[in-house]
């Protein structure tokens, strides 16, 4: 990655806690204690650390997926079955999202990245701020097994 962040040797959150750390003057629980003390007084250090925090989510699912990866792979024999190779895939999500969320956090600490300067970035500055993220990020939150509840097939089908 760009920036002085390596994808091998370095830890992301721990870089990008640094930069935050040292655009702000502050340590991240001072920054975050601030934020929540006055949240309208700084956009731009409550977007930091809304998207920190959702970084640092990130990292953690990452991890626990990593973690449930190598259990699996150990007791495997010389091939890797299907719940093994699904366990790999959670972990190329988890990957997929913590750097996505990192590149925000990247994005939002650049005062000159591309699209912070123009007319139409002006212009959505002075709309409202939004509350989350425009689609979900996550998987539903059903129990394995468990089928959706009726009314969730039934908006479906009206939709089509």
């Amino acid at each position: 990655m760009p920036d002085g962040i390596s994808d091998e040797s370095e830890d992301v959150v721990g870089v990008l806690t640094e930069r935050i750390e040292a655009r702000f003057g502050m340590g991240m629980e001072q920054l975050k204690a601030a934020v929540a003390a006055a949240p309208t007084a700084n956009p731009d250090a409550a977007d930091v650390v809304k998207w920190h925090g959702l970084l640092v989510e990130a990292q953690s699912v990452l991890e626990r997926a990593e973690d449930d990866l190598v259990a699996a792979l150990q007791t495997q024999p010389s091939e890797v079955d299907d719940p093994t190779m699904g366990l790999a895939h959670r972990v190329n999500a988890a990957v997929t999202a913590r750097d996505g969320r990192a590149m925000v956090v990247r994005w939002l600490l650049d005062p000159d990245a591309r699209g912070k300067k123009d007319l139409a970035a002006q212009r959505l500055a002075r709309l409202r701020p939004r509350t989350g993220p425009a689609v979900q990020t996550s998987g539903p939150h059903r129990p394995a097994g468990t089928a959706a509840p009726a009314s969730a097939w039934r908006s479906a089908r009206t939709a089509r």
